[in-house]
């Protein structure tokens, strides 16, 4: 069952998170991972600013969350995360097709340029990676990270996104 995260479920949300998040230790560039990969902290602002985590359920037990953001223009998808022992079993993609009927706006995703795995599942539902201009304009317009990181992600553009100069 997929339903809309809680206040009470903070702590699954970072758990899922964390423990997901293993599988970006050694891919992505050493200096960008953090132990714990995203703190409760981290986990708080990304709340604070508009993300807005749903969860899908098993057995009554969150096994993987996956936030959506209202940018104004557009829609973020963001911190896509299903417990390392739930993986391949369509989760993830039954939580993106959901969040993706919840917006009439173009849907961006950004991600970690190494982790491969997680391009092609984007790819695989229709999205396409952006140039490298577009990428960094995007991701300084619509996401709060450091440089390091921009130069490190990629971002991909869902079926309704047309060109930068529409945006």
């Amino acid at each position: 069952m997929i339903r809309k995260c809680r206040e009470a479920d903070f702590e699954a949300i970072y758990e899922i998170i964390n423990d997901a998040a293993e599988a970006y230790r050694g891919i992505i560039p050493a200096d960008r991972w953090h132990e714990p990969y995203m703190s409760r902290k981290q986990l708080k602002q990304e709340i604070d600013t508009g993300v807005q985590f749903w969860g899908f359920e098993e057995d009554s037990t969150f096994v993987a969350v996956m936030g959506i953001q209202d940018k104004g223009d557009v829609t973020l998808i963001r911190h896509a995360y299903v417990l390392s022992r739930m993986r391949n079993r369509g989760i993830g993609s039954r939580l993106l097709r959901f969040l993706e009927s919840t917006t009439e706006k173009p849907i961006l995703i950004g991600t970690w340029a190494d982790a491969t795995w997680a391009v092609a599942f984007y790819q695989k539902y229709a999205y396409r990676l952006v140039s490298t201009e577009e990428k960094n304009q995007l991701l300084r317009k619509y996401w709060h990270i450091s440089e390091r990181q921009v130069e490190t992600s990629v971002v991909l553009a869902g079926k309704k996104w047309n060109s930068p100069t529409t945006h």
